[in-house]
């Protein structure tokens, strides 16, 4: 049974939009049986390494990456996604790969909030995101 869905953009609120793409949705509504939390996901490989040391966008494609194989080990999809929050530790620099983002949730575009923090769990880490699936 698919879930009930809805992605909605208030004409009262502003759309950021890079190269005519809407970055994220305002509200999603879901009439769910499971939701799935992801918990942070960071620039680690399998063996718990971090990958691209200094470069913010090897760091998002690796923790996009998590999210997905997260994802996967509980049924569900990128498709599935209603909700992110990212951490980063240069907002300036993560905005430069907007690319990456949209390559992952070309899909279904959750409700997102992304904040500049002071550092993550190690210094050489500049990203982390944690999420909210739905599935019907």
């Amino acid at each position: 049974m698919p879930i009930n869905r809805r992605n909605i953009d208030p004409e009262g609120l502003h759309q950021r939009r890079v190269d005519n793409r809407v970055l994220y949705s305002h509200v999603v509504t879901v009439e769910p049986r499971r939701l799935i939390f992801i918990s942070g996901q960071l620039a680690r490989d399998r063996d718990g390494n971090i990958v691209g040391v200094g470069d913010m966008r090897a760091q998002l494609r690796q923790t996009l990456e998590n999210i997905r194989i997260a994802l996967e080990a509980a049924d569900a999809s990128l498709a599935d996604l209603v909700r992110t929050n990212t951490y980063v530790t240069d907002i300036n620099e993560y905005f430069k790969h907007v690319d990456v983002r949209m390559e992952y949730y070309i899909h279904a575009m959750p409700t997102s909030t992304t904040v500049e923090v002071r550092r993550l769990a190690q210094p050489e880490l500049m990203v982390e995101i944690d999420a909210i699936a739905a599935l019907g």
